[in-house]
């Protein structure tokens, strides 16, 4: 019950993470179909480059056993010459062959994805010794798709060679009536157009099979809310404690920019929403420096340590919203706005008596 529940909970697609594991741990996209057809095509390449080779050196090979049995040494040293050069000429006249054959076979498991390797395949499965387990396989639903796509495959496959075959029975019946070469020629015939008709059949099949592991091995690999959460965490760090860390942060910074406040020039505000607070020293900076900034309550604290401070506080709406939204913390205040920024300073600076009325 306890695994029926936790697969109904896995509505949530794999993350890349979660597909790297399951690779890791073997299990990945494996369509036997596939493999199968990449290696019909193979043989088949394999019949049509090296087939008439094979089988020229099949007949030099055999030729001896038919025509000169009677001069065969079968006794003693001279049997286990004649094996020696039995297998010699066989590999020769089989080696392109089979070696066509082994880059299929290869082919036919890359093409579906890179190799892995792991250890959890080669562990031993108790498992798998249960009769319950093995029921289970047999007679569950991958049990019964196996079946289905195997009576699909014969069926599909029997067919388009039937419709192959049927119409040349006539012909295979006059065989005895031909010469070699010409049977030679039709077998050899037929058996590409049979190949290529076996292996559009199998294209089809290995296509939809492809098609159907992919959906499991997804399907399998499904993962729950929380799941998606955990790892969310692992990867990125828990939100909790993040947001905590941030708020710490602003907090401080928060702190640094309100010490800076009493080293202001002036405060400009927008009575209680926005407040700006600037510092310029003449001779020693080009412009005004924003040493501190806020909206709302922040801008009434800035406000209110102002004038703890004795730093002047002039009300000038327009343009407290307008340094609030051009101007940073440490940054100096934009030429568009020396102007009016200029005249507030000036006004600041005659009241204090710093420059003549």
């Amino acid at each position: 019950m306890a695994d029926d529940q936790d697969k109904s909970q896995q509505t949530e697609e794999p993350t890349a993470k979660r597909l790297e594991q399951a690779r890791e741990q073997g299990d990945i996209i494996k369509s036997q179909e596939v493999s199968a057809f990449v290696l019909l095509a193979g043989g088949t390449l394999a019949i049509a480059m090296f087939g008439k080779y094979t089988a020229v050196g099949l007949a030099k090979t055999l030729m001896i056993f038919l025509e000169q049995p009677d001069a065969l040494n079968v006794d003693g040293p001279g049997l286990a010459d004649m094996t020696r050069m039995l297998l010699m000429h066989l590999g020769v006249a089989l080696g392109p062959f089979f070696g066509v054959m082994m880059v299929a076979a290869l082919a036919g498991h890359l093409i579906q994805g890179r190799p892995v390797f792991s250890a959890q395949k080669l562990a031993p499965d108790l498992t798998k010794l249960s009769l319950i387990s093995g029921f289970k396989r047999l007679f569950g639903p991958d049990g019964w798709m196996n079946l289905l796509k195997g009576l699909v495959k014969m069926g599909i496959v029997g067919i388009a060679i039937w419709i192959q075959l049927w119409p040349q029975r006539n012909a295979m019946g006059n065989v005895l009536t031909q010469s070699t070469s010409d049977v030679v020629w039709d077998m050899s015939h037929l058996l590409f157009k049979v190949l290529m008709t076996a292996l559009a059949a199998l294209a089809v099949i290995a296509g939809l099979d492809y098609f159907w592991q992919r959906m499991q091995f997804f399907k399998r690999n499904r993962m729950s809310k929380q799941e998606i959460k955990e790892e969310f965490r692992q990867n990125e760090g828990d939100p909790t404690i993040k947001a905590k860390i941030r708020q710490i942060r602003q907090e401080r910074s928060r702190k640094r920019m309100m010490a800076r406040v009493p080293e202001a020039t002036v405060v400009i505000m927008n009575p209680t929403h926005y407040a700006v607070a600037l510092q310029y020293v003449s001779g020693q900076m080009a412009a005004p420096i924003c040493v501190a900034k806020g909206v709302d309550a922040l801008a009434l604290r800035i406000r209110a340590l102002a004038e703890e401070n004795e730093v002047p506080v002039v009300e000038n709406p327009p343009l407290a919203r307008a340094l609030h939204a051009a101007i940073e913390v440490d940054e100096p205040v934009p030429a568009e706005h020396f102007k009016a920024v200029a005249q507030v300073i000036g006004y600041v600076f005659r009241l204090q008596g710093k420059i003549p009325r």
